[in-house]
């Protein structure tokens, strides 16, 4: 599958009936898509569905690894068309997103500290099992889908530029194999967990660290090599945010939009309120609101 912008636009036409056209509102000089609306509480089912539509689903069903967003997107996706679905997740997910992802049909298997090895646990079970693996970030249609997210972006407003929250890369690939440059796309990461980061000062893909407050949905142990290849042309710049800018970033969020949004949901907006980000007079700047599984009693404490 190549990522151009008819392919982009045959998947969107595809998956449309499935997801949600999420809104766009604007204040305090910022453009926010409010995809943490979407199904399942992020912006994940567009890439789920774009695998599900696109591939033969054998009779094993699916199998995923995620922090926890990508497995209740792969869980919602498998329940509404009629599969079964086996996510397996990091001891670093949030409850709230395991009970998410059981709500939604999931049958869930805790497989090591970190995504990587709940990934590693996975693709055993593919093995055993012959079950068709959702993968969360590194593959076309799951690119192809998240890039649906700029499609409708682009039809909802004009913007200048777009700040995203990066994990392992399907939702910056996808949007900038969207925009493909006619609007600044910019990457931004915490602090704790940077994988793009590391593979822009590296030239390639690297492994880092994990860890911080965000860690539960941007968690990826390095930067999907599509992701690279897309960024190495259409990203602009990235930039890094600690771990108080997103704390600030989902309290203002909360208490200027009423929207409870997950640590990760609030790194790019994080950008902007913080200075990590300065945008230049009069540019108009989008931010994708990507998660809203948050832990409500984590939000209020």
């Amino acid at each position: 599958m190549d990522l151009t912008r008819a392919e982009i636009t045959r998947i969107h036409e595809r998956i449309a009936p499935h997801i949600r056209r999420t809104p766009v509102i604007e204040t305090e000089g910022m453009v926010l898509k409010l995809e943490c609306l979407q199904h399942a509480g992020s912006f994940k089912p567009r890439g789920a569905f774009a695998n599900l539509l696109t591939r033969a689903v054998p009779a094993a069903g699916l199998v995923a690894a995620s922090g926890g967003n990508h497995g209740a997107a792969v869980a919602y996706a498998a329940q509404a068309l009629g599969h079964k679905a086996q996510i397996y997740v990091p001891e670093i997910s949030s409850p709230a997103k395991i009970a998410l992802i059981q709500r939604l049909g999931g049958d869930v298997i805790v497989g090591g500290a970190e995504y990587a090895e709940a990934l590693a646990a996975s693709l055993a079970y593919r093995d055993q099992t012959g079950a068709m693996t959702v993968h969360a970030y590194d593959a076309a249609e799951t690119l192809a889908g998240q890039a649906t997210l700029g499609r409708e972006l682009e039809d909802q407003t004009p913007l200048d530029t777009v700040l995203v929250a990066v994990g392992g890369g399907g939702l910056i690939g996808g949007l900038a194999a969207w925009y493909q440059g006619r609007v600044k796309v910019v990457a931004v990461e915490p602090e704790e967990t940077c994988c793009f980061d590391a593979a822009r000062k590296a030239g390639t893909p690297v492994d880092v660290s994990v860890g911080g407050i965000a860690a539960d949905s941007l968690g990826a142990r390095q930067l999907g090599a599509m992701a690279h290849s897309i960024a190495q042309t259409f990203v602009a710049e990235n930039v890094l945010v600690t771990e108080a800018a997103i704390r600030e970033a989902q309290l203002w969020s909360w208490q200027a939009l009423n929207l409870a949004v997950e640590p990760g949901g609030a790194v790019a907006l994080a950008a902007l309120r913080a200075g990590a980000y300065q945008p230049a007079p009069g540019e108009r700047v989008g931010v994708i609101m990507c998660g809203s599984n948050v832990d409500l009693a984590r939000l209020a404490a």
